[in-house]
């Protein structure tokens, strides 16, 4: 085996500034060929705040549930088992009527859940629930 004869010290250094000049030369030539397409959507037609008419007013139907499970239908008592019958009554007289039904944060969830499908078996497809 042949030793080396020489300085330890001595380190071999590479040259990058030619990789960098062609690493930007590779960029701008990818940036200038690049195509730039607008990606095509749907256009949209707003009106203007002038145009929009608000919504007919009908009339709304308030069941409420107290703390104790009382059901008040228009503000009177009545039977949990007879919601579904004065919803069909208010029906046959208005057809859009829309009900809304009042809890109380008490109250259990079962006799919400009672006359919300009361209500949706007596045919109203939305029925809007908030907490009193």
């Amino acid at each position: 085996m042949r030793k080396r004869i020489g300085n330890p010290e001595q380190t071999s250094e590479v040259d990058m500034t030619p990789m960098l000049d062609i690493v930007f030369i590779m960029l701008i030539f990818f940036i200038v060929t690049t195509s730039f397409i607008k990606a095509s959507g749907i256009t949209i037609d707003r009106p203007n705040k002038s145009d929009i008419n608000p919504p007919p007013v009908s009339d709304n139907i308030v069941i409420q549930i107290n703390e104790l499970e009382d059901v008040f239908f228009a503000s009177r008592l009545i039977l949990q088992d007879a919601v579904q019958a004065n919803v069909e009554l208010a029906l046959s007289n208005n057809p859009k009527v829309v009900i809304l039904v009042k809890v109380d944060e008490n109250a259990g969830t079962g006799i919400l859940v009672d006359v919300v499908d009361q209500v949706k078996l007596a045919g109203v497809a939305q029925v809007t629930v908030s907490r009193t």
